[in-house]
């Protein structure tokens, strides 16, 4: 299992690309595994004849476990079929010893609890889980590797409801045992108590739907790795952020002809179309420069503004299996063309598997575009640690008061847009929100670039 991004510990065998016996080639995909963070393929490291597969799809590993064999090419049927031999045992890990932490000190990369077997690695992932929801790793059983709790473990522990239950035993009161020289004293007369009623039973947590109780008619599959990050990360979200969203129409008159103009050259030249997206994305960029809150970052008392921008695009992936937003990289050093160029690979990279999760990482503002779908108005969610996300939708032809060469207003039809603005109200107040719509509507109705 590959380490695919410094905070993943775990990945999900999804698929397997090839079987035994078939033959690979050096780079050529061999299994699609899925992580919190990101869907992807994973190419042989190798070329030869696959020999082993050692973990089922479905199985959820620790990074560097071994997930297949494969054989040289020439080797014989009975040396590519001879099974690995068993793997050493590793030695219990030591704890180490406490120690004040120095000044400026961060966490560990991965935690210790205490387990019933002595101490266990927990992954910062799992770590974080249970600190939101008061859990104690201790408590779970785990099916990772050495027992370790993983966080399918860990978010199935949550959803049962054992979590709410568990609770310390209570600790009876110990009397002290009299001394031989001093005899015990008699104990003093009880009180009368009056009769308590009994208090009632706490409800039961619910019980998990298995398959014994899926009614006619419904279906039931396993949540995929990435729909859980997705569900923790909004909610996560929710949780943290003040949401507020601010909204603006948009006459994209201009924008309409220019693209049209430009759309054979792009598409015959370079080879990519110029979206709408495309010029929103630009003229967003352009438009950060001068409010950098909305670029910015709450990092506990501080405030933290960039001078780039690292552009998210929210990518939805087919049938609803998930959504994923790659990052665009210093998107202030592109133009138009370069825009929509990057906006098609990281678009056809999410859907084809192919991105990695340092595509994923370290966005500072990121664009939603549900408008593709005929939608005229929404209310997204803010990514973390981010404190703005962009909403794009439905281009329309609608009656629009204008003026006319003698300044008279009149009625015309022009293509317009809805574009909204969801933001962190504990940082951006509304009438700076409202400023940096209305620039960003200017930029898109006075749009020049060629």
């Amino acid at each position: 299992m590959p380490q695919m991004g410094v905070s993943v510990a775990e990945g999900t065998v999804t698929k397997w690309l090839k079987q035994v016996g078939d033959t690979v080639a050096l780079d050529e995909p061999l299994l699609e595994i899925s992580t919190d963070k990101v869907d992807t393929e994973v190419p042989s490291p190798g070329e030869g004849i696959v020999a082993q597969i050692l973990v089922e799809e479905g199985a959820t590993v620790d990074v560097g476990t071994v997930l297949a064999v494969i054989a040289a090419a020439d080797a014989s049927p009975t040396a590519a079929a001879e099974p690995a031999p068993p793997p050493v045992a590793e030695p219990e890990p030591v704890a180490p010893v406490a120690s004040e932490p120095g000044p400026g000190a961060t966490a560990p990369p991965v935690q210790l609890v205490e387990t019933g077997n002595g101490k266990t690695f927990v992954s910062p992932v799992v770590a974080r889980i249970a600190a939101e929801h008061g859990v104690d790793p201790g408590r779970i059983t785990g099916t990772g590797t050495g027992g370790r709790v993983t966080k399918k473990d860990i978010l199935a522990y949550i959803e049962s409801g054992a979590a709410a239950s568990a609770a310390p035993d209570p600790v009876a009161p110990v009397t002290p045992e009299p001394t031989a020289a001093q005899p015990a004293a008699a104990p003093p007369a009880a009180p009368p108590v009056a009769p308590v009623a009994p208090s009632p039973a706490p409800p039961r947590a619910p019980e998990p739907v298995g398959e014994a109780t899926v009614l006619p008619g419904e279906s039931v599959e396993p949540m995929t790795a990435m729909r859980r990050g997705v569900m923790e990360h909004m909610r996560r979200s929710v949780d943290t952020s003040a949401h507020v969203t601010s909204a603006i129409e948009v006459d994209m008159s201009k924008v309409v002809a220019i693209r049209e103009r430009l759309k054979a050259e792009y598409q015959k030249s370079h080879g990519v179309n110029p979206t709408y997206l495309a010029f929103i994305a630009r003229a967003t960029v352009d438009t950060l420069a001068e409010y950098p809150w909305v670029n910015a970052e709450i990092r506990g008392e501080s405030i933290v503004t960039r001078r780039f921008v690292n552009l998210g695009v929210a990518v939805s992936l087919a049938e609803g299996k998930g959504l994923i937003v790659p990052v665009i990289k210093h998107a202030e050093d592109l133009n138009l063309l370069g825009m929509a160029r990057q906006i098609a690979d990281i678009a056809e990279r999410a859907r084809t598997k192919k991105l990695l999760p340092d595509d994923v990482q370290g966005g500072t503002f990121t664009i939603t575009n549900p408008g593709g779908y005929g939608t005229f108005h929404g209310t997204p969610i803010i990514s973390q640690p981010q404190v703005g996300i962009l909403g794009t939708y439905a281009l329309v032809k609608r009656p629009w008061v204008v003026q006319d060469e003698l300044g008279h207003d009149v009625i015309a039809i022009r293509p317009l847009m809805n574009i909204t603005l969801t933001y962190d109200h504990r940082l951006v107040d509304g009438a700076y929100a409202g400023q940096f719509l209305r620039d960003l509507r200017q930029r898109l109705e006075s749009w020049t670039e060629a």
